[in-house]
């Protein structure tokens, strides 16, 4: 048997307080985690709110000449894309490294401290989405709630089967209905099937494209005071 993938230790960056809460965000493809900064004061949790921000484990070259920035695996959605412009889709997708990506987040929350006793928040932006809900939906980790801004389904069939050992679960799912990167048709799908399956789904569907703008952080907002 060939030995198992090395799961990497992540580097992040940490803001706020001490916690509890903790609230840990993923962020997106050839993105940092310098780009989560702002939201430590846009975000409105308890005063005391620790706030974790991993880098993902690889390096992301950009095609438009702008500096390398940082991936959880490595993503080529042209092949998913579709003619119509309206985002690609990864439903039917099993990408080896987002069980990986998953493998280094839940290794990171362990470290941290996530338990049973004080479970974070967990979230994430367009691929950091997609990798947050690989942890949620395979595997049994404490979780308070799930933040998922302009994500996808991916192996739609293996997340379903996870949806309900999350019944009751809180999530929070944000997509523009122009996104021209992710199909916005597929994330109302993965809300409707999470709804079915018991999960408590706040659906904040908004005109735009791949972005988080005002208003979802407004809504993202009311969604965390009421946890």
């Amino acid at each position: 048997m060939s030995p198992s993938p090395r799961v990497p230790r992540l580097a992040t960056l940490t803001k706020g307080g001490k916690g509890p809460p903790t609230i840990v965000l993923l962020h997106g493809y050839c993105s940092s985690e310098r780009d989560w900064v702002p939201f430590a004061k846009s975000i409105r949790l308890p005063r005391g709110t620790r706030f974790l921000f991993p880098r993902g484990p690889e390096t992301a070259k950009r095609t438009d000449g702008r500096p390398a920035g940082r991936a959880w695996w490595h993503l080529d959605l042209a092949a998913d894309v579709h003619g119509d412009g309206l985002g690609a889709d990864l439903s039917a997708e099993k990408p080896q490294g987002i069980e990986q990506a998953a493998n280094a987040v839940r290794s990171f929350l362990a470290e941290q401290g996530n338990r049973t006793a004080q479970p974070f928040i967990l979230g994430g932006f367009s691929q950091g989405a997609m990798v947050a809900a690989q942890v949620a939906f395979r595997s049994d980790e404490p979780l308070r709630a799930l933040v998922l801004l302009s994500g996808t389904l991916v192996n739609e069939a293996s997340w379903k089967a996870g949806f309900t050992r999350r019944k009751g679960l809180r999530v929070f799912i944000a997509h523009g209905r122009a996104d021209p990167i992710l199909s916005f048709a597929v994330a109302e799908r993965m809300q409707r099937e999470m709804e079915a399956a018991g999960i408590n789904v706040t659906w904040f569907p908004f005109d735009g494209v791949h972005e988080t703008p005002a208003v979802v952080i407004t809504a993202l907002n009311q969604f965390l005071e009421r946890l």
